[in-house]
């Protein structure tokens, strides 16, 4: 598999024409990018409106070159979700306690073209199995209004009241994992 510039990418597995579940590597930061803006502009309207200033807020940050200084970071896993050789959604997990048996989940986005497909959804159940697999017991993130139901329909809770976040109000959910 290659990049767009044709670089090889030697450290992603092949592609067999299905859906693979895999972590990111610097050969993906632009079309990760591309999908986590698009995943926001276009679906995401329950939460900015169409409000164009919203939408430029809240991608500010999901650039490939923010998206590659967090990868970096420590404590940060970003997961995707292939079919067909594309991506198909965005993860990513940070503030791993294995001390508390909490990890949050920071991302999961969609290609708007994946939407109702199953990739969020099964996405999410590869970050959980991962956040299980390091002995974490209760899951944690931040959901829009546009994936609250989601959630709740995939056994995340509520946790306290919606808060104004960064870029829009959000809805902290919590979920117990089986390890």
């Amino acid at each position: 598999m290659q990049n767009k510039r044709g670089i090889s990418q030697a450290f992603s597995p092949a592609d067999t024409g299905g859906e693979l579940l895999r972590r990111a590597t610097p050969f993906d930061l632009f079309d990760m990018s591309r999908v986590l803006t698009r995943s926001i502009s276009q679906l995401c309207t329950a939460d900015h409106g169409g409000n164009a200033e919203a939408i430029a807020r809240w991608c500010a940050n999901k650039t490939p070159q923010a998206l590659r200084v967090q990868m970096m970071a420590e404590g940060w896993e970003f997961w995707l979700l292939i079919r067909a050789g594309q991506i198909a959604a965005v993860g990513a997990l940070a503030e791993i306690d294995r001390g508390a048996g909490t990890g949050r989940i920071t991302l999961n986005y969609v290609d708007p073209a994946c939407r109702g497909q199953g990739a969020s959804a099964a996405l999410l159940a590869g970050m959980e199995a991962r956040l299980s697999d390091q002995g974490i017991t209760r899951g944690v993130l931040t959901s829009t209004a546009t994936a609250r139901d989601f959630y709740l329909s995939r056994g995340w809770q509520a946790d306290g009241p919606a808060r104004q976040g960064r870029w829009i109000l959000g809805h902290p959910m919590t979920k117990t994992l089986a390890c």
